[in-house]
């Protein structure tokens, strides 16, 4: 383990004397797979993303096989707005047409995913950057219209939803000592090309790995109660309750549900956390109480 590396785990741990503590946790994640999704407007941060790349190489170090799966929404935005292509959206859903999926193929599986790869490489451990459409990673079905609030049907275009995915690609790259880097971008049965929401896809490939963590990093706490209130374990029947009696709401709902569908495809658990604490993959990880919503099974 390199002296950088390490130093970061006592900073998030926040004293020396909690590295003991933390070995337990350290082995039982050696040879396990923990699927990470980043994403956000910190992914533009250099600092950030650095600090990031960082933990991810501990976690390789320590015998974990991360796989991390990266979306891009803010970058996506600002370049269309560059190219002045206009975007909208539907609950959350950008319509994307043929030239809006071009840009967010470039900047997804371009700009964003190499820059990802860089990071860390230069914090000690090889990556390798991909789409959904390398080697038939991620095959997608094209998302059905949605309804708006108005109650029309709209036509979201070249989005989609993971129909299936290749294990065997991110196997062959693990095997090898590399960590994936995924591009939230699917191929369709029918040739085209999808884009496809980030947290859905790293759901689709933990459930499909049976990955022991999805660790869903998010610019909020994770699930919380009515009194505002972190709520720091959710079985799958709790977690379905929350969301039937309105406890949880607006873009909270599809975070929670993708980690139901995970962990009811195979994932072990799934945490929704503030992916801007500082080491926040490790303070989860590795220490007793961690610091986000774990949803598992009941």
């Amino acid at each position: 383990m390199q002296d950088d590396n390490s130093s970061g785990l006592l900073n998030a741990l926040g004293k020396a004397g909690t590295l003991i503590e933390a070995l337990p946790f350290m082995r039982r994640y050696s040879g396990k797979s923990i699927v990470v999704k980043f994403g956000g407007h910190a992914m533009g941060e250099k600092a950030f993303v650095d600090s990031f790349a960082a933990d991810i190489v501990l976690l390789r170090q320590v015998g974990a096989k991360p796989v991390v799966v990266h979306g891009g929404g803010p970058q996506i935005g600002d370049m269309l707005k560059r190219l002045q292509i206009e975007s909208s959206f539907v609950d959350g859903l950008r319509i994307t047409d043929a030239a809006t999926v071009s840009v967010v193929e470039m900047v997804l599986a371009g700009g964003i995913n190499k820059a990802l790869v860089a990071a860390i490489d230069a914090a000690g451990a090889m990556a390798v950057g991909l789409s959904g459409k390398d080697a038939r990673l991620i095959t997608a079905d094209r998302l059905a219209g949605v309804q708006s609030k108005s109650g029309d049907m709209v036509d979201l275009g070249f989005v989609g939803t993971p129909a299936e995915i290749n294990p065997a690609v991110i196997g062959a790259l693990i095997g090898a000592d590399m960590i994936p880097v995924i591009a939230p971008l699917g191929l369709g049965r029918d040739g085209e090309t999808y884009n496809i929401n980030a947290d859905t896809a790293a759901g689709a490939v933990a459930g499909t790995l049976g990955a022991t963590r999805l660790l869903m990093l998010s610019d909020v706490a994770g699930v919380k109660d009515r009194a505002g209130n972190l709520i720091p374990r959710l079985t799958l029947s709790e977690a379905r309750g929350l969301i039937e009696d309105g406890t949880v709401s607006d873009g909270m709902i599809p975070k929670l549900e993708t980690c139901i569908r995970a962990v009811e495809d195979g994932a072990e658990a799934a945490v929704i956390m503030d992916g801007r604490a500082p080491h926040a993959i490790l303070v989860e990880l590795f220490t007793e109480d961690g610091i986000g919503t774990l949803v598992c099974n009941d």
